[in-house]
Parts: C-alpha cells; sequence; structure tokens
C-alpha cells in the first residue's frame, strides 16, 4: 500500500530509488494493477477477473522520476497516459511573456497527460514534486481494448469529463472569486482529495510551494503568504513550513459562499 503523504516527505528517510528515468519492466513488478490500492480511483468498476487482466497488460511499464525530474515537456509526442501510484506531479504552460503558469496539481490515483488526445503532442510540461513512480499506459493499447471493455471506455470519457469540469471550476475561480476565496477552495478541494483517497482530510502536505500555489491560483506569491499567515491568525489552521492543519474547515467553506 502507498505510504501517507506525510510519511513521504522526509527524503532523508526515503529508500534509495533508480536513477531518474529509470523504467522498470513490468514484468520484474510484484504488483499488477489488480492489487494496487489505488485501483479503484484510476481504473473501471465492475470489471471481472478476465476483464481485469486485460486492463492489468495496459501498463507496459512504471517509471521512476526524481523530484524535479520532468515527466513529459511541451511538444512532446502523445504517446501514453500516466497514472501516479506513488508522489505527486504538477501541470504548468508558458505564458506569452515567459512565465511558467502552473495549470493542475496531480496526486496518487491521477490520470496525467490527457491534454495529449488532441493534437498528438502534449500542451503543457509535467513535472514530479517529490520522487514519483507512475503507470505507463501506452495509449495504442487503450484504444483497442476499449472496444472490448466497455467499461474501460466508460472511464476515458469519465475522466476527460472530470479535466473538462476542473477547467471549467478554475475558470470560474480566476474571474469571479476573491483571493481569500480562491485558496480556500484549494484548502479544501485537497482535504477532498486526500479524504478520497483514505488520508487525513485536515491534516496533509504542500507538496507544491506558494509560489506555485500562486501561480496556480492567479495570486501573487506576497497574496499567499499573508492569507495563509491570516488564516493562521484567525485560527482557521495552523501551518509550519508545508504542513497544514486545518482547524475549521466550515469557516474556509464560508469563505468560499460569502459575498460582501
Amino acid at each position: 500500500m502507498a505510504s501517507t503523504p506525510q510519511e513521504r516527505d522526509t527524503d532523508a528517510t526515503a529508500p534509495a530509488t533508480p536513477a531518474p528515468g529509470h523504467v522498470i519492466s513490468i514484468r520484474d513488478l510484484k504488483a499488477a494493477c489488480t492489487s494496487c490500492s489505488m485501483r479503484e480511483l484510476c481504473m473501471p468498476f465492475g470489471l471481472d477477473a478476465h476483464e481485469l487482466a486485460q486492463i492489468d497488460t495496459l501498463v507496459s511499464s512504471r517509471k521512476r522520476l526524481r523530484k524535479g525530474e520532468a515527466l513529459y515537456d511541451l511538444g512532446t509526442p502523445f504517446e501514453a497516459l500516466f497514472a501516479v501510484r506513488t508522489g505527486s506531479l504538477k501541470t504548468s504552460v508558458v505564458a506569452e511573456d515567459g512565465r511558467e503558469q502552473v495549470t493542475g496539481y496531480h496526486m496518487l490515483g491521477d490520470i496525467v497527460g490527457l491534454d495529449g488526445m488532441a493534437t498528438d503532442q502534449h500542451l503543457s510540461r509535467a513535472v514530479a514534486l517529490e520522487d514519483t513512480e507512475v503507470c505507463v499506459m501506452q495509449y495504442d493499447r487503450i484504444e483497442p481494448l476499449a472496444q472490448h471493455v466497455p467499461a474501460l471506455q466508460t472511464n476515458l470519457r469519465r475522466f476527460l469529463a472530470r479535466e473538462i469540469s476542473r477547467d471549467q471550476s478554475i475558470m470560474l475561480m480566476l474571474g469571479s472569486m476573491r483571493a481569500e476565496e480562491r485558496l480556500a477552495a484549494f484548502l479544501l478541494d485537497l482535504a477532498e482529495r486526500y479524504r478520497r483517497r483514505g488520508y487525513s482530510s485536515t491534516q496533509y502536505l504542500l507538496r507544491m510551494t506558494r509560489e506555485e500555489i500562486g501561480s496556480f491560483l492567479g495570486l501573487k506569491l506576497e497574496t499567499v503568504s499573508r492569507l495563509f499567515s491570516r488564516f493562521q491568525q484567525e485560527g482557521i489552521l495552523r501551518i509550519n513550513g508545508r504542513d497544514v492543519t486545518l482547524l475549521d474547515t466550515p469557516a474556509l467553506r464560508q469563505l468560499c459562499t460569502s459575498r460582501d
């Protein structure tokens, strides 16, 4: 079973990992998709043993990335989707003025790489925020199998719909929410995502820096730091470095729904 976010934070005690970009043959792995603790987040429901065995064949390899290493870059040919097995990544694009714009934060169980399906090349850059492992699913194997396993096709559509919904939510947040509402919504979204994975929804680690959070939320670094300090002073949360404890979740929800 994957370690908790808190346990994975201490690099000094982490086990040794292969060299950056090392690809592990699926034949050398002991755990397949059918025994992965996160499979319910990235695999279709209601499959029989034969269908699960077929989907196992999609995972051609697993790839390990060290913190700061890119999984793919803007313009890289689209060949596969990636399921985050451990660790986390951020996706980003480059704005017209050359600045990085963070577009997403992806944790275990998430599927990364969907942006390449439309144009056959990736429209963003995905970078590991910590030592990370992903399952590599070759796309040319997914389409033929989806024709024989309807649940897989349904799941792909669900993921695409979720990405569209998330994009719409981000546009709404950036277009209509005040700064404090944006940060509150971000913290609540992380809490819910950790809860769905069986982790604490009130205590977790911020894998993105405050600058990266600001880029994602359309806020300046100074604004993000000021809001964290304000939330802490008001007893809404406690923060120690990147370790966040939500003390008053209802207050965060109230911030997201209130208007002057």
